[in-house]
């Protein structure tokens, strides 16, 4: 499973992405890789030609809510026919169509998002914005515990009686 921060972080609290990978905790499982792709979302589109069970999208999501709003959701890729690339400003629309152009499949995704304040220039994120940061890294622990397998249970003991 794949965890991608996307977001620029000179642009205020489109760095939200980035920020919530690099508070998540580190994953026992090997399978479970978390990366901060930040603009580089050509970089993701290469990653995405490998075979992912799923993608998890932590992202800004301007102009739907009350600043500061965690949402969790499926993403539905659509498919707009040519890919409009440019390595460093790629929604994740245009990654989803990148890969596509590169002859990739996209695994089911769902997207750890926040509304956003102000996308202004500016290195920080605005207070509605930092503070569901917190929020936004458990969210993305729930979807790891829905997602992934549930480990087998250990083999029973044989209790001694006295």
């Amino acid at each position: 499973m794949l965890i991608a921060g996307i977001g620029n972080i000179f642009l205020g609290d489109d760095g939200f992405g980035p920020e919530v990978v690099r508070r998540l905790p580190r994953h026992p499982d090997p399978g479970v890789r978390v990366v901060d792709y930040g603009i580089r979302g050509m970089h993701l589109a290469y990653d995405l030609l490998d075979p992912w069970a799923a993608l998890v999208l932590v992202d800004a999501v301007p102009g739907r809510g009350a600043p500061g709003r965690v949402e969790v959701f499926r993403a539905v890729p659509e498919d707009t026919g040519a890919a409009r690339l440019d390595a460093h400003a790629m929604s994740p629309d245009a990654v989803f169509a990148g890969v596509r152009a590169l002859g990739g499949v996209l695994p089911p995704t769902v997207v750890v998002g926040c509304q956003v304040a102000c996308v202004d220039e500016g290195i920080g994120l605005s207070a509605p914005v930092a503070a569901a940061v917190d929020e936004a890294v458990a969210a993305v622990g729930g979807v790891l515990a829905d997602l992934l397998p549930a480990a087998p249970l250990p083999p029973a003991t044989a209790r001694q009686e006295d």
